[in-house]
């Protein structure tokens, strides 16, 4: 996949003293635009909110900066803090409900945002603090994601777009969206849910012209919000290609001047030592004359 739409994105997130990478060029301008939103499948825990004292989103976002205090490079924390800020307003909804299609879509851009971050230990515990700063359960999301991962990885794009007529776990989530996209009852459209239905027929291997097309009248979704959302969601992808380029070339840059600064101490510390070693030696001395 590529890259989702360039707006100029303020800055959201951690205070200057978190911040990490400042480079000498700026870097690209990211942003999600629109709000996002989601709901669930019957077949998994519905998560409906039903929260009395729902949390700004300063809580929400000082939760995440709690869980996760370590710095993160600002090329990737920009669009973090911005899609938390849009996740929550959807999180938070009365109506809002978990969805595994939405899920697969999240953890597709996330895993899209966060490649070549330079710790993958660092990258799956920012994915949890993130999920459990707006009170959801990351691993649900991951195993959810993997479920829908795995059962496109064995369809067609015949069997993907007639799943109504098959039985199966994750055809009955399919059947549920369809019901509820076209009852216009308890289903609210998303971006996410739209990248978690490329996703789906990426792996599928679907490339025919109308697939798409298809699949969103099997689904009731309305297909010019999905090529509107994907649209953006690519040129996400192509702006974090170019801002990460830049911190590439940033951090070489840095390695590079690092290594000669070393290079030039260790030159002088070993002049430094034969000057002195010739000071103190007798066969080198010299007799000053007065």
């Amino acid at each position: 996949m590529a890259a989702l739409a360039s707006l100029s994105l303020p800055a959201m997130g951690q205070s200057e003293k978190r911040a990490a990478f400042v480079p000498s060029r700026p870097l690209p301008s990211i942003s999600l635009s629109r709000s996002l939103s989601c709901r669930s499948s019957r077949l998994v825990v519905r998560c409906m909110s039903t929260v009395s004292d729902v949390p700004t989103v300063s809580e929400t976002k000082s939760n995440f900066l709690q869980a996760y205090k370590r710095p993160i490079p600002s090329i990737y924390n920009t669009v973090l803090q911005e899609l938390i800020v849009q996740q929550h307003l959807m999180r938070y909804k009365k109506t809002y409900r978990y969805d595994p299609v939405f899920a697969l879509g999240f953890v597709t851009v996330y895993d899209q945002l966060m490649e070549g971050y330079p710790s993958d230990e660092d990258r799956d515990a920012i994915f949890k603090s993130y999920i459990k700063a707006l009170n959801e359960d990351p691993e649900q999301y991951r195993i959810d994601a993997q479920k829908m991962e795995e059962w496109a990885r064995s369809q067609t794009s015949a069997s993907l777009v007639e799943f109504s007529s098959r039985e199966g776990e994750v055809e009955a989530i399919l059947k549920d969206i369809a019901e509820r996209a076209g009852s216009k009852e308890g289903f609210s459209y998303s971006r996410f849910f739209a990248v978690g239905l490329f996703r789906l027929l990426e792996l599928a291997n679907a490339t025919e012209p109308n697939i798409l097309d298809k699949l969103c009248a099997s689904l009731n979704i309305d297909k010019k919000s999905v090529d509107r959302d994907l649209d953006v969601y690519r040129n996400l992808l192509s702006k974090l290609v170019q801002a990460k380029e830049l911190l590439k070339e940033y951090i070489d840059r840095e390695k590079k001047k690092k290594e000669e600064r070393a290079e030039s101490q260790k030159a002088n510390e070993t002049i430094t030592k034969c000057l002195g070693e010739s000071l103190y030696d007798p066969s080198v001395f010299v007799t000053w004359k007065y």
